[in-house]
């Protein structure tokens, strides 16, 4: 049994061989790609080189299902170890219940796959435990609490240790290291009410935009949200490690625990932000590596307007339609969206010092729509950043998170019989008729709609409304929660008072 990475998910590929008279043929069938069909060529090689015996006759190498496209040189163990179970050089009941991840050397040696770890999650989803990888995957592959990974270093090593003459390679040690902790909001000098937001914003996962003048901290304060969200559960650290597998941009072998923060330059282009599409082949975008995390647009008006527009389907699924001629399906994207702006062109408009702004109306018009109407509609909360106006030390990241997590606790006990857990998340049909606020609040949210907000928007100031309590430990959002949510959303004056 082997596996194949599809997307950013792992797919097992029974893996079946026939000996049979005929001249010495090898035929592979079951939609291989090029690196695949080579597959039969480092096999043969590692099988003779280590010492084994290569079959005389005619070999029919199976890869099912057959509709699935098979890509890369993964597969290369599982279709080793095939050979040798069809030729009775190892018994076929030994391999029958694992798979094998790894790249065949010509001399038999072991090598390293990418995406392995979500070809390990897909094994143990489908009940088998038993996986054998080399000792470069084995680090990320430990994680997976279900399946029994072990590392080879080859193709000799492998036969012996499925008879039982052998261990498997030490496993070593996996250090984690919390990077959010070496970047701590105790560094954002003075903007308590900057500060505040971030916090409700980490509370209910809402989307956050933030508007001022170059050098008020913008960036130094959407940097250092990851370190006041709460720590990646045990099924999103499986589902982040896997994606940041498969996009290559892990930075070590520990697993991802901290909520992932992408940040990419305003010169990215929507195939950069959504993902792009090689042969077969899925490079996971900004928005997918963000997936669980925090996707952070510094500079926002300088995007393109069609890579800032590719947002707003995730925004509301979660996930992105990736459609290509070589590959289609969904790639996940639950992000929490945080935006930085200047307030013009030049970053004079709201400064204070004897700079002057010289933008004109239609540079300055130009500017602010750059981010459409449809895509600010899902911002739940918009603050105007003042300048500094002191320097005082505010709490670290470490008192602000156990706050942010009491917090989520209180919704997580609120939505244990839903599928979500987070108010951001709460779907509109159930905010009214399940986690309607008290009758003042009620009232204030019907004046909203009529007023300016319209259905989206008192739903996501409900939703802020709900954070707002659950940060207050009120039973439901009190009509002050309700104005205060409106008002976050409504004006990014909010926190210029």
């Amino acid at each position: 049994m082997g596996a194949v990475v599809s997307g950013v998910s792992g797919h097992l590929v029974q893996v079946e061989v026939d000996h049979s008279r005929g001249l010495p043929t090898v035929g592979l069938v079951g939609l291989p790609d090029a690196s695949v069909i080579e597959s039969k060529h480092r096999a043969k090689t590692a099988i003779v080189n280590s010492g084994l015996a290569w079959p005389k006759g005619r070999l029919t190498i199976s890869l099912s299902p057959a509709e699935l496209r098979k890509h890369g040189a993964g597969l290369d163990l599982a279709i080793a170890m095939g050979i040798l179970g069809a030729t009775g050089q190892i018994d076929g009941e030994l391999i029958a219940n694992t798979v094998f991840l790894a790249e065949l050397g010509l001399d038999g040696s072991l090598r390293g796959v990418p995406g392995a770890l979500p070809c390990v999650i897909a094994a143990a989803q489908a009940g088998i435990h038993s996986v054998v990888v080399p000792l470069g995957n084995i680090a990320h592959c430990r994680i997976v609490p279900t399946a029994s990974a072990v590392a080879c270093s080859d193709l000799n090593h492998v036969v012996s240790y499925l008879r039982g003459e052998s261990q498997p390679l030490p496993q070593g040690t996996t250090t984690v290291v919390d990077l959010a902790e070496l970047v701590d909001l105790s560094d954002v000098m003075g903007q308590e009410e900057a500060r505040w937001a971030l916090e409700v914003a980490a509370v209910g996962r809402h989307n956050l935009s933030m508007i001022g003048s170059p050098g008020v901290g913008k960036t130094l304060l959407a940097q250092r949200i990851s370190g006041i969200l709460p720590p990646l559960t045990e099924n999103e650290t499986l589902q982040v490690t896997a994606i940041h597998a498969v996009a290559n941009t892990l930075t070590s072998n520990s697993p991802v625990t901290r909520p992932p923060f992408e940040a990419p330059h305003h010169s990215a282009t929507m195939a950069a932000l959504v993902g792009s599409v090689h042969g077969h082949r899925v490079t996971p975008g900004a928005l997918t590596r963000a997936h669980h995390g925090v996707l952070f647009l510094d500079e926002a008006p300088e995007f393109s307007r069609n890579a800032l527009e590719a947002l707003r389907q995730p925004l509301e699924s979660g996930h992105i339609a990736l459609s290509r001629s070589s590959w289609t399906g969904l790639l996940p994207a639950k992000f929490q969206l945080i935006l930085a702006a200047n307030p013009c062109p030049c970053g004079n408009a709201l400064s204070d010092t004897p700079k002057v702004c010289g933008c004109t109306s239609v540079a300055l018009r130009k500017y602010t729509m750059q981010i459409s109407g449809p895509l600010r509609d899902r911002i739940d909360i918009n603050i105007l950043i003042p300048n500094i106006r002191g320097v005082s030390e505010g709490e670290s990241s470490a008192v602000v998170r156990e706050r942010v997590i009491a917090a989520r606790q209180l919704s997580a006990q609120r939505f244990a019989d839903f599928p979500w857990s987070t108010n951001s998340e709460v779907p509109p049909a159930f905010l009214r008729v399940h986690f309607y606020p008290e009758a003042g609040g009620v009232d204030l949210l019907n004046s909203y709609v009529g007023y300016s907000g319209g259905l989206r928007g008192s739903h996501r100031a409900l939703r802020v409304a709900w954070s707002l309590a659950d940060l207050a430990n009120h039973q439901r959002p009190t009509r002050d929660d309700v104005a205060l949510a409106i008002h976050l959303r409504n004006s990014e004056m909010a926190m210029a008072s």
